[in-house]
């Protein structure tokens, strides 16, 4: 948690700490609503990717193809590791690369997955995906800004959390390819990561808050875009999957 009081900066330069509790207020506004904009601009561009490559099926076959699908995971596990200190240079081109190309990797590797609901005609599902996910994502999100709790105690939790159930992922799909084992990891992925979204949305409040200066609140909402379009497009993979074994389309 940020020690930076904004009262009692404000007290000792004799501002009141009314107005300065409102211009906090005011700003923080100001700062999530560029982070969800950057955020809902990320999944729009992701979404235009996946478009592009299920309208041309062949050149989807061939960035994702066979072992190549791996490539492509590998890839955004490594951008995801290296993003924060790109997004953190103080270079605002880097920043914005490191969060279009994590964008667009999602895209390449969600395609083949639209494709295939689409390809049998349950294209439906991938709508209803995606209004669920926008409803938890919205609802846990709203908590984590609202709640007086801190969530800070519980990052161990999701990080090791996280983990497992990637590894217990990568494992059924390279070795097990069990429908139950899928449905069961699917479920914990998505209760895990409404509990990220709402830790993730707090986090962001306490950069906001830190005291180091306006030149990194760019940054920061960059940041905040990041983090929270990662837990959005993980929570629609998964609740996608989820409707998609319901229906029998596994």
């Amino acid at each position: 948690m940020s020690n930076y009081d904004p009262n009692y900066a404000a007290a000792q330069r004799g501002v009141s700490t009314d107005r300065v509790g409102a211009e906090v207020d005011q700003g923080l506004r100001s700062h999530m609503l560029k982070v969800y904009n950057y955020m809902a601009l990320g999944v729009a561009g992701t979404a235009l990717v996946t478009l592009f490559l299920m309208n041309n099926p062949a050149l989807l076959r061939t960035l994702v193809g066979g072992p190549m699908i791996w490539v492509w995971f590998i890839a955004i596990l490594g951008l995801g590791f290296l993003a924060p200190r790109l997004i953190f240079s103080r270079s605002t081109f880097l920043a914005h690369l490191a969060f279009w190309a994590y964008a667009a990797l999602w895209g390449v590797i969600i395609a083949p997955m639209v494709f295939r609901f689409f390809a049998i005609n349950a294209g439906d599902l991938v709508f209803r995906a995606f209004a669920i996910t926008a409803l938890t994502f919205g609802a846990t999100s709203l908590y984590g800004y609202v709640t007086k709790r801190d969530l800070t105690g519980f990052s161990s939790f999701f990080v090791m959390g996280s983990i497992g159930l990637l590894i217990a992922i990568v494992v059924n799909a390279l070795f097990f390819k069990s429908t139950m084992m899928s449905f069961v990891t699917s479920s914990l992925v998505v209760l895990l990561f409404a509990g990220v979204t709402a830790w993730e949305t707090q986090q962001i409040k306490e950069m906001y808050y830190e005291n180091d200066g306006t030149a990194t609140l760019k940054s920061k909402a960059i940041m905040g875009a990041f983090m929270l379009y990662g837990s959005f497009v993980t929570l629609f993979v998964h609740i996608l999957n989820l409707l998609g074994i319901m229906r029998g389309n596994d």
